[in-house]
């Protein structure tokens, strides 16, 4: 090869390499590891003997929680979810809402003991948020690849929303004026009054988001999502997975417990996408007898972790699941 050749080839290869280096990396087949940081609004009581709010009304240790949903998530996903803790802050704070309102000690108190009205409206400043703890730099910087608050209840938070460049419905609007950032990322609003459950909750409305964008030009008889989330009421004798207030046999919002038997293919959705027309008749004792928690990890086990792509669709939705920027 002549000298010419040979830079021009170099040229070509360089250019190339620019023009790929602020895509996203491709997860490791067998294991992704999204990137965490922690914000938990829990203020300092002093009048209670300097106890934070979590002690002084007996709610839930927060870091017990992230412990258990970490593990959960890692099990359902058959370890290919394994979420990092990269950081962890535990703020003496209550987070300022969209008006500009923000919760004293008394004030938040005297709603919660005399059962008063909270402010309304109820909304928190998430750009106040990420400016604070300069979260878009570090998203930017592939820092971070997700944020969960944690906080009291009336704190403001949607169960999840999406900020960033290309941001989409992740069970609420997208965070508004937050193109500048290039990447999506996902700010989860965690609950420590309330159980693992509800936060596997949360997760499973991310997911019927995020897979309905992945599957939205995708027509009815080939949609692989729709499918999935048949249930018996709206589908008889057609059941699949359901979605997450519907259990296959539900007739109405989180009816976990019916124990009414119905047909469904359920069982078949491991062989993904090879189905083999395995279908059987179920009932509550296949997730939990109507327990939040358990009726969440058997719905989220059936998500597909499979090999190869249909419909240029990869046959792996979990890998849609860990990082919003990898359907780009």
């Amino acid at each position: 090869m002549n000298k010419n050749w040979t830079i021009l080839l170099f040229l070509a290869i360089y250019i190339c390499g620019c023009s790929t280096s602020n895509k996203e990396e491709k997860p490791n087949p067998s294991k992704i590891t999204p990137k965490v940081m922690i914000i938990i609004f829990n203020p300092i009581i002093e009048s209670e003997g300097n106890k934070r709010l979590t002690e002084v009304i007996g709610w839930n240790n927060p870091d017990s929680l992230v412990k258990v949903y970490q593990n959960d998530i890692y099990e359902v996903s058959d370890e290919y979810l394994d979420y990092q803790i990269v950081q962890s802050i535990e703020v003496d704070e209550y987070p300022v809402k969209l008006d500009g309102f923000c919760y004293t000690d008394e004030k938040f108190l005297e709603c919660w003991r005399e059962q008063m009205r909270f402010h309304q409206p109820d909304a928190v400043d998430y750009i106040e948020i990420f400016d604070k703890f300069n979260i878009f730099q570090q998203v930017e910087g592939k820092e971070i690849d997700e944020i969960w608050c944690f906080a009291f209840p009336y704190s403001g938070f949607w169960e999840t929303t999406m900020a960033g460049k290309g941001a989409f419905y992740c069970n609420s609007n997208p965070v508004p004026n937050t193109e500048n950032c290039s990447r999506k990322f996902i700010t989860y609003g965690f609950n420590y009054e309330r159980e693992v459950g509800c936060m596997l909750e949360d997760f499973g409305h991310m997911t019927e988001s995020v897979m309905s964008h992945v599957y939205r030009d995708i027509a009815s008889e080939h949609n692989l999502w729709k499918q999935f989330t048949l249930y018996d009421k709206i589908a008889p004798g057609k059941s699949n997975c359901c979605n997450v207030h519907f259990a296959p046999n539900s007739e109405k919002d989180y009816d976990w417990g019916n124990t009414r038997y119905v047909q469904s293919n359920c069982d078949d959705w491991y062989n993904f996408p090879n189905f083999k027309g395995i279908t059987r008749k179920v009932n509550c004792e296949e997730w939990g007898n109507g327990d939040m928690r358990e009726q969440y990890k058997w719905w989220l086990k059936h998500i597909p972790l499979a090999n190869g792509q249909i419909n240029g669709i990869y046959n792996n939705w979990w890998y849609y699941l860990s990082n919003p920027n990898f359907m780009d």
